[in-house]
């Protein structure tokens, strides 16, 4: 029988010559059973001389083609209707041996122009239907008839061709539109996944800026901070417990006078190219140090299972930042405590951060939130998950919010070390 659709939506026009190619061995297939079951299952002669001379020349020009097909990487649109001619004519030829216009199989030439209306430009399209046409008419009048001795048995598997015409038929338009409505359906989550990471990356964009607004803005009343912070702790009237408040605001000043000359460069930069190379838990011991430094009074416990030797990768600070803030949102609604779980192996970085806050909400998005944790109702405003969302998937990784037994939520991230290694 002539071809299915090759594709329904072929990524360029050498992927449709090379789908026609590999499914028109179905069309040489299909002619060689004819000629051997109809003389035997119908006792019908056939003149099975011309009718594989056809089937040959059909081999012929496939492998060849194949040859052809395998050097392409693009084609003009020409040459997949020069194909889909050859098809229309070695079917033609073999409908003429085979009773024209008489024989019900005719009505499987529609496939071949299913096919070229799914990958032709429209011009080259209605030719090929134009050729169908004018194949299916001069096979009206010009044709082979067949010799069949009883002519109530010939109706009889007249009827039974156009049952089978119609059943393949069915079947080749059910698969066609179930394939093209799939393609639909992929295209259009596509191009919205594609418009989602747009307007996240305009929304980075727009927090970069923002960084290198506020990193200037906020530098001066930052250094008159620490310069009376320095005097309050050289002050000899206070006592030793404002005296030590003194030195730790003087501390977390500095932090932060570290944390925005750095702002920048955090929020728009990737990978370093040809950073050192650190074993994981040394790195991931090291984001939990300074998590610890910036916020002491908030307990963090560590349970860290790493494979020995740990792998090594290459920092990012992109995904420090990420697993910073993610503890950060742990710590907001459970400053009783925060647990942080860490598992790596050859294949992948596991961190769970485990809170006691109020838990997941019913309608929890993470992509959407407006909050800065998905466990709590807080004020945020969301950047520090917008941030880590898009610095964990930038890296083939994912950040996966569940409910946590006793209440509370546990926040997993996952990393593909692949991603990472030097």
């Amino acid at each position: 029988m002539p071809l299915p659709l090759a594709a329904v939506t072929p990524s360029n026009p050498a992927d449709a010559l090379r789908r026609l190619l590999n499914l028109r061995w179905l069309s040489v297939a299909s002619m060689l059973v004819v000629v051997v079951s109809v003389p035997w299952l119908l006792d019908i002669p056939l003149p099975a001389r011309p009718l594989l001379q056809v089937v040959a020349a059909l081999i012929a020009i496939n492998v060849v083609s194949l040859l052809r097909a395998r050097r392409l990487s693009d084609l003009h649109p020409a040459e997949l209707f020069l194909q889909l001619s050859i098809d229309l004519g070695a079917w033609s030829v073999f409908l003429y041996f085979t009773g024209g216009a008489t024989n019900p199989l005719i009505s499987l030439l529609l496939p071949l122009v299913a096919i070229g209306a799914a990958t032709l430009t429209p011009l080259y399209a209605w030719a090929v239907a134009a050729e169908a046409v004018a194949a299916y008419s001069i096979l009206w009048d010009f044709n082979e008839q067949l010799d069949i001795y009883d002519s109530g048995l010939a109706v009889h598997w007249h009827l039974a061709g156009m049952w089978l015409t119609f059943a393949l038929s069915a079947g080749v338009i059910v698969w066609y539109v179930v394939r093209m409505t799939a393609a639909i359906r992929s295209r259009d989550q596509a191009l919205a996944e594609a418009r989602e990471a747009r307007l996240r990356n305009e929304r980075i964009v727009a927090l970069g800026n923002l960084a290198a607004g506020a990193a200037h803005e906020l530098g001066t009343p930052l250094g008159t901070m620490a310069i009376l912070a320095g005097e309050l702790v050289r002050n000899p009237r206070l006592d030793d417990d404002v005296r030590a408040d003194a030195e730790l605001l003087r501390q977390q000043v500095g932090h932060c006078k570290a944390i925005l000359s750095n702002l920048t460069l955090r929020a728009g930069s990737l990978r370093a190219e040809g950073g050192e190379a650190l074993p994981t838990d040394v790195w991931l011991r090291g984001i939990i140090d300074r998590w610890r430094s910036l916020r002491p009074h908030v307990p963090l416990s560590l349970r860290c299972h790493c494979a020995d030797p740990a792998p090594r990768l290459v920092a990012d600070t992109t995904l420090e930042q990420a697993i910073h803030n993610i503890i950060n949102n742990a710590a907001d609604v459970s400053p009783s405590g925060v647990e942080c779980e860490v598992e790596v192996d050859e294949a992948r970085i596991v961190v769970s951060v485990l809170d006691r806050g109020p838990g997941i909400p019913a309608d929890f998005r993470p992509a959407a939130t407006h909050h800065d944790d998905g466990s709590s109702g807080g004020d945020g405003l969301g950047i520090g998950l917008l941030l880590a969302f898009e610095a964990v998937e930038r890296c083939g990784g994912q950040v996966v919010f569940t409910p946590r037994p006793g209440g509370g939520t546990i926040a997993t991230l996952t990393l593909p070390l692949i991603s990472l290694r030097p």
